[in-house]
């Protein structure tokens, strides 16, 4: 949902003083390469995300397509983003917080991130991708301050759709889609129309007046979901000669529903916390408005929707601010 291939998400403000300490985040995700900087302040000072390049008619990148394009253009992202007096850096080593996770991507992250720590003499420390977001999307959203410690959130994207609780921290799998991913159906669905992957932003402007879809069925089994039949009926739709504007709303609207009901069993489970979406497919506007009015729940921005380094650098002032605090604590 994303436009444009490349965006520097904020300029260096005035106020800024290079004397002070700044925190490097890394991620190399399967889509984008990016790179960000915090400062001891918990703002975010520097952002700069880039879109990898997929060949037209193709659904995703080879892992090993996504890891040379990340060597080739870390560089470069590092060049732009300029020189900072660097108290720690930190990267995404894996994609989620569970035993086993791991894609090859995120090596050209590392090796950054730890060559760059080498080489200042500075603490380097690792995260998952799916960390990143969610940091991420509570830093742009500042909607969970009001229970900063304890909240329900959700990661929906091309590479995950996953129900999460977290809790001082640490996240914790609740749910997730038994099959493919939202991103990856609307990327599907998006492509068999004939549109650029990634798809989401195209395939939502074809929504724009279309009213919601009626009568759709969804797989949701407590926190858990099923999204391959929506791609099916989808597809089946459009060789059935339905409109790609009845099409692209009705997929959308699935994902919607999918979620909505997942929303739904995770309330009466935990009736008392907040919902955080984040992840790039929850940055759909068609999606958030119906959620918005249903659920007391929050938004990443648009900006902080998709895959970025800026949870990745907060994340280090954490662990850095938290390392701090235990010797203070350890010397009393």
């Amino acid at each position: 949902m994303e436009a444009g291939r490349q965006r520097r998400l904020r300029a260096i403000p005035q106020t800024a003083k290079m004397t002070d300490k700044f925190y490097l985040g890394i991620d190399t995700s399967n889509y984008r390469t990016s790179v960000a900087v915090c400062n001891g302040d918990g703002e975010v000072v520097a952002s700069i995300r880039r879109l990898l390049k997929v060949g037209e008619g193709e659904r995703g990148l080879r892992q090993s397509d996504a890891l040379f394009q990340h060597t080739v253009s870390l560089p470069g992202i590092m060049e732009e983003l300029g020189a900072y007096p660097l108290a720690a850096v930190g990267y995404s080593a894996y994609p989620r917080d569970i035993e086993g996770s791991y894609m090859p991507c995120f090596l050209a992250g590392a090796a950054a991130a730890r060559s760059i720590a080498a080489a200042n003499g500075i603490p380097c420390h690792r995260f998952s991708h799916q960390a990143g977001h969610i940091r991420a999307a509570a830093y742009s959203c500042g909607g969970v301050s009001d229970s900063p410690s304890r909240y329900l959130a959700f990661h929906v994207s091309g590479g995950t759709t996953e129900l999460l609780l977290y809790e001082n921290g640490k996240i914790t799998l609740l749910g997730a889609t038994r099959d493919i991913n939202a991103g990856q159906l609307i990327d599907r669905v998006g492509v068999a129309m004939g549109m650029r992957f990634p798809c989401g932003e195209e395939l939502e402007a074809l929504t724009d007046g279309m009213p919601r879809t009626k009568g759709i069925r969804v797989c949701v089994n407590g926190f858990d979901c099923n999204l391959s039949g929506i791609e099916n009926q989808a597809t089946a739709r459009l060789k059935g000669g339905i409109s790609r504007e009845e099409v692209a709303a009705f997929t959308l609207d699935a994902v919607l529903k999918t979620i909505e009901r997942m929303s739904e069993n995770a309330i009466l489970a935990y009736p008392d916390l907040p919902i955080l979406y984040a992840g790039g497919v929850m940055s759909c506007s068609r999606i958030k408005a119906e959620l918005s009015r249903k659920f007391k729940c929050y938004f990443a921005t648009p900006e902080y929707s998709g895959d970025n380094a800026t949870g990745t650098a907060l994340l280090t002032l954490d662990k850095e601010l938290g390392a701090r605090a235990q010797k203070s604590t350890d010397k009393l």
